[in-house]
């Protein structure tokens, strides 16, 4: 059997849920790793559309930002932000967006601005960015976050982003999804037991009647995943 790592397995599950064809706003990191993903596998007609305004970009390594030259390079279209935002996103062009934070709760809404008060943090975060008109603009909202009481929380510091359209949360321990304005643990990652996310939820996390187990990653999905190597490795 093939090992793999956590962060594999929620960038290869994301990967999984994306559709040939799907228009989706990616982010740097774990989402940009899930979206290329699908495209080298069974989505290659999966349109990648980053925030800097390049739509239909086909990096052959990951970007360290959405500033790397290469989106530019390999996109169908360079557009401005400002088009990006009001043409794009708000013309409800774009059918998923990847989101991540420093909080979540239960309903979905996403806390990327500060840990504590907000005059006075304990934490100032990166901040909102895009984040809120993404939430609102594409049809579908993938979150992708480690798991922890400290980021699964029972009340957010700050309300970023509202999660009235996150459809799907893949973390390290497996998957929740909404059901009745509620997020539900619906999926478990091999190896890891309800209980366990469970612990990791900082509010009585509701368990759908039949959890199935993920899937593990294949050795083609691993092959792929592994041969999409960000700028900047050895």
């Amino acid at each position: 059997m093939s090992t793999y790592t956590s962060d594999e397995m929620m960038a290869v599950e994301a990967a999984r849920r994306l559709d040939d064809g799907t228009v989706c706003f990616v982010g740097i990191g774990l989402p940009s790793l899930a979206a290329n993903l699908a495209r080298h596998t069974h989505a290659p007609g999966c349109v990648l559309i980053y925030e800097s305004g390049t739509i239909g970009a086909k990096p052959a390594e990951l970007p360290l930002s959405i500033g790397d030259g290469e989106l530019a390079e390999t996109a169908d279209a360079v557009v401005t932000v400002p088009e990006m935002f009001a043409y794009w996103l708000q013309g409800e062009r774009i059918d998923v967006g990847f989101l991540g934070a420093a909080q979540i709760d239960r309903h979905g809404n996403l806390n990327s601005t500060v840990i504590g008060g907000y005059e006075h943090p304990d934490v100032r975060l990166p901040g909102a960015g895009g984040a809120p008109e993404i939430a609102l603009g594409v049809r579908d909202v993938f979150v992708m976050m480690r798991q922890s009481t400290r980021a699964f929380v029972d009340e957010l510091d700050f309300t970023t982003s509202l999660g009235e359209r996150v459809r799907v949360v893949v973390t390290d321990l497996g998957v929740l999804e909404p059901e009745g304005g509620e997020l539900s643990l619906t999926q478990v990652h091999p190896g890891v037991e309800p209980e366990q996310v469970r612990e990791a939820t900082g509010w009585p996390l509701r368990v759908a009647p039949a959890v199935r187990e993920t899937d593990p990653p294949s050795s083609g999905e691993l092959e792929a995943l592994r041969s999409l190597r960000t700028k900047g490795d050895a």
